[in-house]
């Protein structure tokens, strides 16, 4: 049985051996991408929240953004501000959501990609 890798390793990770099984499974690289992009959308941002993040995913993207920001909330990547915000999706009645940053590992490994982008 192989370990899985968590999202830290996944982000740090500059070169990616990523296995045709991975692919094939689309629900896994689904929320892979939203995990990705939520982190990008963090190296741009100084806060953020789910809001934002709706306005620039795909659709299909949607679905997954709840189990992305708590996987990298969980990974120690992103940290609550102590802020909330009423959501804007229509469906939720305008409960309130979290805002996020990114933590100061979320900070290291975006710099160590960085680094190894320009080298």
């Amino acid at each position: 049985m192989t370990r899985r890798i968590t999202v830290a390793e996944r982000l740090a990770s500059a070169e990616k051996d990523i296995r045709l099984e991975t692919i094939a499974d689309q629900s896994s690289w689904d929320r892979f991408l939203v995990e990705q992009a939520v982190f990008h959308f963090g190296t741009r941002h100084r806060e953020f929240s789910a809001n934002c993040l709706r306005d620039v995913l795909p659709e299909l993207g949607h679905g997954y953004l709840g189990a992305a920001i708590n996987s990298l909330r969980t990974a120690g990547l992103i940290e609550h501000t102590g802020r909330v915000v009423p959501s804007t999706l229509p469906s939720t009645n305008g409960h309130r959501i979290a805002c996020w940053r990114l933590s100061d590992r979320g900070r290291a490994i975006a710099e160590q990609r960085r680094a190894r982008r320009a080298a």
